[in-house]
């Protein structure tokens, strides 16, 4: 016997009103769901093209004899594409926007980017568009924003780091940033 508010209920009642609980609960969950979004609002000069904002670029195969011989591997080019530019900000009292900056950050190695894998050796390079080399955490030279749509070029390649070359599959996280001014 089970007791419950005071009245002594069979066991078997007690289940059945258990299980018809439940599924009554069941019926009325299915068919609904939940979304979690996040977001931010910003005060910026341009917004990034969904596109640009991560990227997958494959280096491709590079022979060991071409970092030996050559200090470095081929380069790959990429963009960030930013849109909706504008030079007025939404406060009045505070100056238009001039100027974007950019920096790159990931695992350092020496002055460039760290790789994790098999691979040993090496490190990747980026540049922009003038030929300026990215150093982890540290921004690129200023550039002028233009209004409307901007692509901003830059080149990745694999460079030797000065320690013993091994094969290997290897990979890499880089983040960017932009600042404007």
């Amino acid at each position: 016997m089970v007791h419950f508010r005071g009245k002594v209920m069979p066991p078997c009642i007690l289940t059945l009103f258990l299980f018809t609980s439940s599924a009554q609960a069941v019926q009325q969950t299915q068919g609904w769901g939940r979304v979690n979004m996040q977001g931010a609002i910003i005060d910026t000069a341009c917004a990034i093209a969904a596109g640009s904002r991560e990227q997958v670029i494959d280096m491709e195969t590079v022979p060991v004899a071409d970092i030996i011989r050559d200090g470095h591997g081929m380069i790959k080019p990429f963009s960030i594409e930013l849109i909706n530019c504008v030079l007025t900000r939404s406060n009045n009292k505070l100056p238009n926007w001039k100027h974007f900056q950019v920096t790159f950050d990931g695992e350092t190695d020496g002055t460039s980017f760290g790789v994790q894998g098999e691979a040993k050796g090496v490190a990747l390079q980026i540049a922009d568009g003038q030929g300026n080399i990215a150093t982890p955490g540290k921004p690129l030279p200023l550039g002028d924003i233009s209004l409307g749509s901007m692509q901003l070029n830059y080149a990745m390649r694999l460079v030797s780091n000065s320690q013993s070359l091994r094969a290997g599959v290897y990979s890499s996280a880089v983040r960017f940033k932009l600042d404007y001014y």
